[in-house]
């Protein structure tokens, strides 16, 4: 797939994920978490633990102005103020990356990447939308993931 297409096609998804607002996210992280048996635990196999990773990306660019209003370490705060909040474990990266508006414009980006593993689909919902809110953006990206994990301990 060319440059070209990946933009067109996020740029479908995007205006896919604003017209059904909420819905899109809470239907992919539901199909995601129906990989698992209903209602049981996460299944275990050779050691390695079937999980759902789901993550958050969300722009520092401001939605209107399309620059970044504050240092990075700022929005990092906020992030972690609502984690805190939602009482959730997680892992942040911070990520540079661009991509094309609608309108055509090249924006390059500081984006963060809020990583949870087994998170609660309610609980993600509500992140992603604080997420907008508070960093001011348009929409957020939410993927989920089924992955195999496992816990190593050092050797004593």
């Amino acid at each position: 797939m060319s440059q070209k297409d990946a933009a067109a096609l996020l740029q479908h998804v995007m205006a896919q994920k604003l017209t059904r607002q909420g819905r899109f996210i809470d239907e992919a992280i539901k199909s995601a978490a129906g990989l698992r048996p209903e209602g049981g635990p996460a299944a275990q196999e050779d050691g390695k633990i079937r999980m759902t990773e789901t993550r958050i990306y969300v722009g520092l660019n401001d939605g209107e102005t399309r620059r970044q209003e504050y240092e990075t370490g700022h929005y990092l705060g906020i992030l972690k103020e609502i984690c805190r909040s939602c009482h959730v474990a997680f892992s942040v990266d911070v990520e540079e990356g661009g991509y094309y508006h609608e309108d055509g414009e090249y924006t390059e980006e500081t984006s963060l990447v809020l990583v949870l593993i087994e998170a609660d689909p309610d609980v993600v919902q509500k992140i992603a939308n604080e997420l907008c809110v508070r960093f001011h953006q348009e929409s957020v990206l939410v993927t989920v993931n089924l992955i195999d994990g496992r816990f190593i301990s050092a050797e004593a």
